[in-house]
């Protein structure tokens, strides 16, 4: 999955004209049939996998109280999305309850003001709540402002992965620790 935004020089020309409060919501299912063409348009331009309706209602329907848009008031149009889920993860010695960023889009007229960062704030917080122990998601190497905004965000490095994207690109695992590893209690019951 890729979890970002490309940048386009496009967007220095619209900074003026952007609403001053944009609507931050939490995708219900409710919403499906009014804003999955949306989702499923904006993700697909920036985005370098395609994915089919499947993988969008995948994590949609499972996953929707952790999934937020944000909106032009003006409209209601999409203007971003971030998708993400939360599940049991097995690879440490002790499971973790582990956040997936999967999608993030913001629409290209609207970059550079925060709304991803808004998004993703919002997610990490849905997930913290929900007691994960980390938040993990994939980047391309080559998407600097994604990475920029993440670490900034506090995620790291954990990983490269060559040739990991359809287009041959190589991206880095990135992972937010929620909580610290208490290592003396590992071991005890």
């Amino acid at each position: 999955m890729a979890a970002t935004t490309k940048p386009n020089a496009d967007s220095e020309v619209h900074k003026t004209s952007l609403p001053i409060d944009l609507q931050y919501i939490q995708y219900q299912h409710s919403l499906e049939a009014q804003y999955l063409p949306a989702i499923r348009s904006l993700i697909s331009k920036d985005l370098s996998e395609p994915y089919s309706i499947y993988v969008y209602r995948y994590f949609l329907c499972q996953w929707g109280h952790l999934c937020y848009m944000a909106l032009d008031p003006a409209d209601s149009s999409l203007v971003g999305v971030v998708i993400c889920k939360l599940e049991m993860h097995s690879s440490h010695s002790t499971p973790t309850l582990r956040g997936y960023i999967a999608m993030l889009a913001v629409s290209s007229q609207y970059r550079g003001h925060g709304i991803a960062t808004k998004l993703v704030k919002m997610a990490i917080d849905a997930m913290a709540e929900r007691n994960a122990d980390e938040i993990v998601l994939e980047t391309e190497e080559t998407n600097i402002p994604a990475m920029r905004l993440y670490e900034r965000l506090g995620f790291l490095r954990s990983k490269k992965l060559h040739r990991y994207y359809l287009n041959g690109n190589s991206a880095y695992r990135l992972v937010l620790p929620l909580k610290a590893v208490d290592e003396s209690s590992e071991g005890s019951e």
